[in-house]
């Protein structure tokens, strides 16, 4: 193993039930005066939103409430919540939801401790120096925000997406019931399986590439569990087993577990988060869209790495390492494929122009300022490529 330093302390309640339990979980970190913050409304027609305030009646806990937290969120809606609410004294925000509501949240809760604007935190112009704890009440399992200290925000005046990563963001508690996520439409279900495997991906093809076998290991397991429940959940959509499974994997994805020992890749979700900005196209589905291309454009940098996952999750028997790397590949797409996923650009976009392609690459790029990618450094150019090779 290589050295590295590890920390996951939200503290996890998971289980059928557990969503009865918010209440005390806030009273227990602190809270008095909650903002709650939820999507669209799923959330409400579920019962979850309902149930949730109930324990906090309970628990004679004030609140405020706030909906319309949208998909890929912005940071305007983000902003505006951090000006209604900068004088009101929140001490605890609550997000009931997936990430796109736990992300708004950290953001929010990063804006009511230092102060606005909030993109400065995204932009990096500002430092995070603190936050307002956060909690959440899970209803998809996907990006594993529950766990992690990330948030990713969408500028829809700049076009562009930012992540923000800072020990603070990691909420203190995470309430995982798999009875919340049994309402979710195929399509999302199947978008979070695939941010599920990229999370763990991402990490798998960074540096120091099978020095670490105990956390390829954890890797190898957690895909193929995902690979076998996320088919189970589309088919049969209140399968407790199956949507357990995959929650868990989700939180385990994000806290770091699955690439201790390695730095982080992460080129693909760089790659998709312009199409997420410009598009609105869904996370997981631009994941999908660029991995394959991806793939094909690195895997010469490190064949053996590539077969051997194919090898442990798909059970590959080919031996000669770029032949099995290639199965690799194709071993992904197929299985995305089946769940609905995109597998290129023109299966979600259809882009026509080539001077688009390179605003892609421009935006990814930083226009030209940055490089991505450890398993392989990728300029503007590369990005480029790796966008045609996604678009043909």
């Amino acid at each position: 193993m290589n050295t590295f330093q590890f920390s996951s302390p939200t503290k996890v309640l998971f289980g059928a039930g557990k969503v009865a339990e918010t209440g005390a979980a806030v009273q227990s970190a602190g809270g008095s005066r909650v903002l709650v913050l939820y999507g669209r409304n799923s959330a409400i027609n579920s019962g979850i939103l309902s149930a949730v305030l109930a324990t906090l009646d309970e628990y004679g806990l004030s609140y405020f409430a706030e909906g319309s937290i949208q998909p890929n969120p912005r940071v305007a809606r983000a902003q505006e919540l951090v000006d209604r609410y900068a004088q009101q004294d929140i001490d605890f925000v609550l997000g009931v939801g997936g990430a796109s509501v736990l992300d708004t949240c950290k953001a929010v809760a990063m804006g009511l401790w230092g102060g606005s604007p909030i993109w400065d935190y995204f932009s990096k112009t500002r430092p995070v120096t603190g936050s307002l704890p956060v909690g959440c009440v899970l209803t998809i399992a996907a990006a594993g925000s529950e766990t992690s200290d990330s948030a990713v925000l969408t500028n829809e005046a700049l076009s562009i997406k930012r992540g923000c990563s800072t020990p603070f963001n990691r909420p203190v508690f995470a309430i995982l019931d798999p009875e919340t996520t049994y309402t979710l439409p195929s399509y999302q279900t199947a978008c979070g399986v695939a941010d599920i495997m990229l999370h763990t991906m991402e990490r798998y093809f960074g540096t120091n590439a099978g020095q670490n076998q105990i956390t390829d290991g954890i890797a190898e397991a957690l895909l193929r569990d995902v690979i076998e429940n996320g088919k189970r959940a589309l088919e049969h959509p209140s399968d407790y087993q199956a949507r357990s499974e995959l929650m868990w994997c989700g939180s385990l994805s994000h806290n770091d577990l699955t690439g201790l020992g390695r730095n982080k890749d992460f080129s693909v979700h760089q790659l998709g988060h312009p199409l997420s900005a410009v598009y609105d196209l869904a996370h997981g589905a631009s994941l999908t869209a660029i991995w394959p291309h991806w793939a094909r454009y690195v895997a010469d940098s490190d064949p053996e790495r590539f077969a051997h996952l194919g090898r442990t999750v798909f059970f590959l028997s080919e031996s000669n390492d770029r032949l099995a790397a290639v199965a690799t590949i194709k071993s992904f797409a197929h299985y995305w494929g089946i769940l609905g996923l995109p597998t290129c650009l023109r299966d979600c976009i259809g882009i026509q122009s080539d001077d688009t392609l390179r605003n892609l690459a421009r935006l990814c790029s930083f226009e030209g300022t940055r490089t991505i990618g450890t398993f392989r450094e990728l300029t503007e150019t590369d990005m480029l490529s790796i966008y045609r090779m996604a678009n043909h």
